[in-house]
């Protein structure tokens, strides 16, 4: 099994599900997520599978399931693979774990119980059940405020850590940098803190963070890990040139709400189908257009 440290995890891959064109329900598709997968793989990314950027909300448990053991069959251990497991009830988090502990995965993702709006002591008590429930599985808590109302304050992710050593990092989009750098300060030594921002990695990691769970890399895979790469090695011109290089594709991936652009962004490269499930829609269309003409701007798509 990969071990899970800041050189396997600096660069982690929040991976799109691919869906094939159907009327009501579209089914994965498992022809385009292999691609996907192979395309990380050969950069070295660690890969996420079923995160919200792969439309989590939108999968069944049974989904989850085929989808990790899918990926796992072809990963071979090569790259760390981990799972979203988190929801806004502790029970379905807590089965969604066990079933990814089952099959194999290397760590799971839990985010912040969206629309719940717990106290700090409500989600001490949530993560802290999940932990529990499979105190062999590494975890590794997802803090954004922006879409789940709440914040998980620093105090309480220390008590979480320290009473479930299992809980092995954070990826950290509040997107306030004087909180990320108050958990760098505070946590343990080992303890992974992952931007959950691209836009955010370089400033993160400046500050001794350890890496990114990226929407970027889909589409710029090796470029993300470069950049990272040099972040961890101390060379800030090196990723200072890289992130500008990057920061236009950073800012488009959020132009509508993601994985809306970066599914689209692959669509264009001809990777997926540009095919969502509700209430996730297709971009707009002159967003659309002002995203295609990005993409042919940094290379992502052939210039035109």
């Amino acid at each position: 099994m990969p071990e899970l440290n800041r050189e396997t995890l600096g660069t982690t891959t929040a991976l799109i599900t691919p869906f094939k064109e159907a009327k009501g329900h579209p089914p994965i598709d498992f022809d385009a997520l292999s691609m996907l997968v192979e395309e990380q793989m050969q950069a070295g990314n660690a890969i996420l599978l079923a995160g919200t950027t792969g439309e989590s909300p939108a999968l069944s448990q049974r989904e989850h399931g085929e989808i990790s053991r899918f990926v796992l069959r072809q990963v071979q251990e090569q790259v760390p693979v981990l799972e979203g497991t988190g929801t806004n009830a502790t029970q379905e988090s807590i089965d969604l774990t066990r079933q990814a502990a089952r099959n194999g995965v290397n760590g799971v993702l839990l985010v912040n119980p969206y629309y719940n709006k717990p106290t700090q002591e409500g989600m001490r008590q949530h993560f802290g059940a999940i932990a529990e429930s499979e105190p062999e599985m590494p975890m590794i808590l997802y803090n954004i405020r922006g879409r789940t109302v709440v914040n998980l304050e620093t105090d309480t992710l220390l008590r979480i850590s320290d009473d479930h050593p299992n809980v092995i990092g954070v990826k950290e989009a509040s997107g306030d940098l004087s909180q990320m750098v108050d958990v760098i300060r505070r946590t343990r030594e080992g303890f992974l803190v992952l931007s959950g921002d691209d836009n955010m990695t370089y400033a993160l990691m400046s500050h001794g963070g350890d890496g990114v769970i990226s929407v970027l890399s889909n589409i710029a895979p090796e470029q993300t890990h470069a950049m990272v790469a040099a972040l961890q090695r101390g060379d800030y011109e090196e990723a200072r040139r890289l992130y500008n290089e990057l920061l236009p594709l950073m800012k488009g991936c959020f132009m509508e709400t993601n994985p809306i652009p970066v599914k689209t962004a692959q669509a264009m490269r001809g990777k997926c189908g540009e095919v969502f499930r509700l209430p996730m829609t297709q971009m707009s269309p002159p967003n659309r257009a002002r995203w295609q003409t990005t993409l042919h701007e940094t290379g992502i798509l052939p210039a035109q």
